[in-house]
This record gives C-alpha cells, sequence and structure tokens, in this order.
C-alpha cells in the first residue's frame, strides 16, 4: 500500500483551524493591496516610495502645520478606500466567522473592509481607528467622513468642527497619539483566550498590537504567519506561508 503523502503547509494549517475552538486573526495592510490600497512599509509601500508622507501621519506636524493638514485631506480625498472592494481574503475571514471558528479579528487597517466584507463589527478590533469617521481634537465631536468629504469636494482645504471651530482629523492613530483606552488591552485579552493565531499581512513592527503574537504563542496557540516578508516572528511559528494573501486565505479558511 501507497503511504499517504505527507501534508502540505495549506493542509496542515487547514487540519489546524478545523480543529481550533478559537481563532483569532491579526491582520496588517498586506490583506488589502489586492483590494487597490496600498501598504506602507512593503517594497512599493507608501512611505517605501514617498518617505515624506509618512510626516502627513505624525500628530505633531498635523496639528502645528495647516500645510500638512491640507495635504493629509488633499490625500483623504484621493483614498482608495472609497472605492475599495473585499477581495477573497476578506471574505474568507467573514467565512471563518459564520463557521463558528473566529474568536477575533485585530487589524491594523483603517480601511472598513473586514466589516464590508460581513465580519461582525463588534468582533473586529479597530486598534489604529478607521478612516470612515471624523473626530474633533478638540472637543471631541465625531462623525462619519462622507460628511467632511463633501465639504472638501465644495472648496474647503482645511474644513474646521462645525461644532467648536476646531481641527478635526479622521478617526484613525497617528504617529505621536495614544491608543484608544481599552484597546489594546482587549487585543491582548482575545491572543490569550485563542488556540490558533494567524497573522496575515503584517511586517509585525509596529508596537504594541504586534505583542499579541508572542501572547498568544506564550499562552499554547499556535502560530501562522502569512506575509511576503520575513517578519521578526518567524522563528516563534509553526507555519510560515509566502504565498498571495487572497489566495491562501479561501483555502485555509474552508471556503467552498
Amino acid at each position: 500500500m501507497t503511504p499517504p503523502a505527507a501534508p502540505t503547509p495549506l493542509s496542515q494549517v487547514q487540519d489546524w483551524i478545523d480543529a481550533a475552538r478559537k481563532v483569532v486573526v491579526l491582520t496588517g495592510a498586506g490583506i488589502s493591496t489586492d483590494s487597490g490600497i496600498p501598504d506602507f512599509r512593503g517594497p512599493k509601500g507608501v512611505w517605501t516610495t514617498n518617505p515624506k508622507a509618512e510626516k502627513l501621519s505624525d500628530i505633531r506636524y498635523y496639528v502645528a502645520d495647516p500645510e500638512v493638514r491640507r495635504l493629509a485631506w488633499q490625500n483623504r480625498l484621493a483614498h482608495p478606500a472609497w472605492t475599495a472592494e473585499p477581495n477573497s481574503g476578506h471574505r474568507a475571514l467573514a467565512t471563518l466567522e459564520t463557521r463558528g471558528k473566529l474568536h477575533a479579528l485585530i487589524t491594523q487597517n483603517i480601511d472598513g473592509l473586514h466589516q464590508k466584507a460581513g465580519n461582525t463589527p463588534q468582533r473586529v478590533i479597530e486598534v489604529h481607528g478607521t478612516v470612515l469617521f471624523v473626530i474633533c481634537l478638540d472637543c471631541g465631536w465625531r462623525g462619519p467622513m462622507p460628511l467632511i468629504v463633501e465639504r472638501l469636494r465644495a472648496g474647503e482645504a482645511d474644513p474646521p468642527c462645525l461644532e467648536c471651530g476646531g481641527i478635526l482629523k479622521s478617526d484613525t492613530i497617528s504617529f505621536g497619539q495614544s491608543l484608544k483606552p481599552g484597546v489594546i488591552e482587549r487585543a491582548l485579552r482575545v491572543a490569550q483566550e485563542c488556540d490558533l493565531m494567524l497573522a496575515v499581512g503584517s511586517t509585525l513592527q509596529v508596537y504594541p498590537v504586534a505583542g499579541v503574537v508572542p501572547t498568544a504563542k506564550q499562552f499554547d496557540a499556535k502560530l501562522v504567519i502569512i506575509n511576503a516578508q520575513p517578519t521578526q516572528f518567524d522563528d516563534l511559528a509553526d507555519a510560515v506561508i509566502r504565498r498571495t494573501i487572497s489566495e491562501v486565505l479561501p483555502v485555509i479558511c474552508g471556503v467552498s
């Protein structure tokens, strides 16, 4: 009798997901590149090709320099998130939730594509906020981004808050800003509770969110890293996959 073939990495990971009770997924910019949203630190990333663009994401420059705010608003106006659609990778993670496997989805992304793909908003932990809302840095008013987009298209270059006249900003976390209270605590908690973690499309360089990966391993979860480039935690992983995310996730998540 011919012995059965050794399992491929994808089939092995699929078996781990099938056996898991609580899967936690951490996603970075890499999962959205096939939806037309460029990443930041990859070989063709926004900050790699244009280092000055990183300045627009620094709260110190944003608050102090009206020209930086005008440029940031123009970038928001042209942001691909307004027309982007979830790809097969996003939809596979929605399937994972439908199967009752997904405990939580921690995302570094601000594009809202996980919710658009069908993941329950309450199950998505947006550690860096969302571009779909805007907030006033002075009075704390929060509202939908399309309201401000309309004002930008009507000719306002740096629209102030209509409640107090203060500085408006997308409800995302910039360099120099603190994370929202409780968000990282929740991310670390679900990492402790999972029995399998998938780290997908993240360089795992940004802290404190990258800390969920060693936390999951510390609490005996299996770890799978799916990313085009090497990460600092590859040696911790039970499997490292360097294939296209939108092709890999449907296979391992059991999309029929």
